[in-house]
């Protein structure tokens, strides 16, 4: 709404034409203005308790009877309104949302109006933790949507009422109404899902830890909303704001399969007309909507539809409009985010074989062009259906590395993706100084490490032949540091992995008091042989008063038992054998833990089922826990015991080492913990 009170048009993302109501706003009238202002300073400027608070704030709704739209919609009182609704009782709340129901639109439209409804939704919200507001609540919501979709197309791309829609729709779908949170998700935490960085958004989105609220209700809103908006659909869908209410509508919608293959079809724009399963997307649609993955909003879209498409319209959607246009589509701006999508919810090995086709030899030609994006989904998915592995790992190499070329510029160049590609003199580019390690090549490397080994061996080459001052400096850097620490939990040798560690001998006491560092000293030790892990902790000793302030600090040097190994070095080298035994006498009793990971690794896994290395790390910490305990009350004598069991199977092999779960306490990693930016369709 603009200053004489009318709606203005809406910023449109793309050029699509979008018609408006014209909406005249009342002034209120000078009594009433006089009132909420004395009502804003009683709530405002002093302390009340809960109850009478509640009281006032209810006389208070009940004196705003029909006069919702003038006070919500003005700029002032708006915000007194707002505070009201948070202290007031249900019964208020639903009373006035109910007496705006003929005004709901206009309300929800009018910039200030639009935060009035928000903080009711909320309200209503947190009232819903107390079970006996449910039906009451239910009845004001199903009131509210059967308002809505009367005409829902204005609502749906007023830039205003699409945040009041979503809104409604989370709340029904039993989502936070959190805006950092479900209906806006960081494009970083996207690319990390679909690297394999984090649980895939199928197994970890908070979808699949909440029960929907109001299941129907969802439903009926999502259903009559389209239906009465399919002739206007093709406005919507590339409409910055309509899109996004598509959006949100399909994700609360995930898990129910029918329902998805009744409505994707119609934002899609195709008729329901002989429509079945198999069957649903004509050709006259296909071929208007390749164009449309130029349009930013249409994008964005067609990436929801293609992580929650069951598995049936995601194949005749592979075929019927993506096979044989991959490597076009991926050469666009906005096209290669929908390539992407794509390629990291493809099911089969059927389809990977498919996209291998399409992109399998072009890998150069993407980082040319600046698609790592593509290029790293690929890998990813190459890496979780377990198909092409090799010929993508090869493929990938050839890409930054020429035949006449050592293997050792391999991790290098992938680490520096965009100083290689942008270098005129590309042989002589290696390790360039004083430049930003690029994310995306530090995903794709981690990916690569997640392979079988016999499938990397010219990367190995590659990273152990680093100079010392450049494990050094990965190690300090961010993403850096992450793939160090994949290729030291990979199933790499123990050999080949001590090579890379001891290019760090001397300043592990360094890094440990780093940031990111300590995560690469605590992986070097699990890494390490005896002999070398005595000299981390050695070097350790010095900083432990630093280690402290540190946060991840008191944990490595309670895992590397620091103080114990400076008090009394003889009796820690005991307990680390001792804990060598106890897992060699696991291992034996109940067979070792899967070695390769490329064979227990899953991108679509179960939240609530724990990987084997999970497992693992549980069991190293009860026998360290063990260790600790047992020392003080039996001393030398469980040494003692632990040192002839030793002797007895001197004869035997020493267990190869076993590498712990990625760290969790760093999250997401880098791009977790950036700010929330907008989604940059760079590629």
């Amino acid at each position: 709404m603009n200053r004489t009170g009318t709606f203005s048009k809406p910023l449109q993302h793309d050029e699509a034409s979008v018609p408006h109501a014209s909406f005249v706003r009342k002034q209120v009238d000078p009594e009433t203005s006089k009132y909420f202002t004395e009502i804003a300073n009683v709530i405002e400027g002093s302390e009340i308790d809960l109850e009478e608070r509640a009281v006032i704030c209810g006389n208070a709704l009940e004196e705003a009877r029909g006069k919702e739209v003038q006070l919500a919609t003005d700029y002032i009182i708006s915000h007194t309104l707002q505070t009201l609704l948070e202290g007031c009782s249900v019964e208020h709340l639903c009373g006035f949302l109910r007496n705006c129901q003929s005004n709901f639109s206009l309300i929800a439209m009018d910039r200030s109006g639009s935060h009035v409804v928000e903080t009711a939704l909320k309200a209503l919200a947190m009232h819903l933790q107390d079970t006996d507001n449910q039906s009451l609540i239910e009845d004001t919501l199903t009131t509210i949507s059967r308002m809505i979709v009367v005409n829902p197309v204005d609502i749906m791309w007023n830039c205003y009422g699409s945040h009041v829609i979503r809104s409604l729709l989370c709340l029904c779908g039993g989502v936070p109404l959190d805006p950092s949170g479900f209906h806006s998700t960081k494009s970083s935490t996207v690319l990390a899902e679909r690297l394999n960085s984090r649980v895939s958004p199928q197994s970890n989105n908070d979808l699949k830890n909440l029960q929907q609220r109001f299941p129907e209700l969802l439903e009926f809103l999502v259903s009559e909303m389209l239906s009465c908006a399919r002739k206007d659909m093709a406005v919507l869908r590339v409409n910055q704001y309509g899109s996004l209410v598509l959006q949100t509508s399909l994700k609360l919608l995930a898990r129910q399969e029918q329902l998805l293959l009744d409505i994707v079809p119609v934002i899609l724009g195709c008729s329901s007309e002989n429509a079945n399963e198999g069957n649903l997307i004509e050709n006259t649609v296909v071929q208007k909507l390749l164009p449309l993955m130029e349009k930013t909003a249409f994008s964005h879209l067609m990436e929801v539809i293609l992580e929650v498409a069951p598995d049936s319209l995601y194949e005749e959607l592979f075929v019927k409009v993506f096979r044989n246009s991959l490597f076009p589509l991926s050469s666009q701006q906005c096209g290669n985010f929908v390539v992407q999508a794509l390629i990291s919810h493809a099911r089969t090995k059927d389809q990977m074989d498919l996209i291998w086709v399409d992109l399998g030899t072009k890998l150069k030609d993407l980082f040319e062009m600046g698609r790592s994006g593509v290029v790293a989904s690929l890998v990813a998915a190459c890496e979780r259906l377990h198909s092409h592995e090799n010929k993508c790992s090869q493929a990938l190499a050839a890409a930054v590395c020429a035949m006449d070329e050592s293997p050792r510029c391999i991790v290098p160049r992938i680490l520096f993706l965009d100083k290689y590609f942008s270098s005129e003199d590309k042989s002589n580019c290696y390790w360039p100084d004083g430049v930003k390690m690029h994310v995306v090549g530090s995903l794709i490397l981690q990916t690569i490490f997640r392979l079988p080994c016999e499938f990397i061996q010219s990367y190995i080459t590659s990273i152990t032949s680093l100079e010392d001052s450049q494990v050094l400096e990965a190690s300090k850097d961010a993403c850096g540091s992450r793939v160090i620490e994949a290729f030291l939990s990979s199933n790499a040798s123990s050999k080949q992995k001590r090579k890379l560690v001891i290019k760090l001998r001397g300043h592990f006491g360094e890094l440990s008091v780093h940031s990111l560092g300590s995560f690469t000293v605590d992986k070097c030790f699990d890494a390490s042989s005896a002999s070398l892990r005595e000299t981390i902790v050695s070097e350790l000793v010095p900083v432990q008063k630093d280690l402290l302030k540190t946060k991840q600090g008191p944990y490595l040097l309670r895992k590397l038992d620091v103080e114990g190994f400076a008090k009394r070095p003889d009796q820690w080298k005991l307990r680390q054998a001792s804990k060598q035994s106890v897992l060699k006498e696991f291992y034996d009793a109940f067979g070792p833990p899967e070695t390769k990971s490329s064979k227990n690794k899953s991108f679509v896994a179960d939240a609530n089922r724990k990987s084997q290395p999970d497992r693992m790390q549980e069991i190293r910490k009860e026998i360290d826990n063990s260790l600790v305990n047992v020392a003080p009350h039996f001393g030398n004598q469980f040494l003692a015991h632990q040192t002839s069991k030793k002797a007895k199977n001197s004869g035997r092999k020493r267990p190869r080492e076993r590498t712990s779960r990625a760290r969790d306490a760093r999250g997401g990693g880098d791009l977790g913990n950036k700010k929330k930016k907008k989604h940059n369709r760079n590629g």
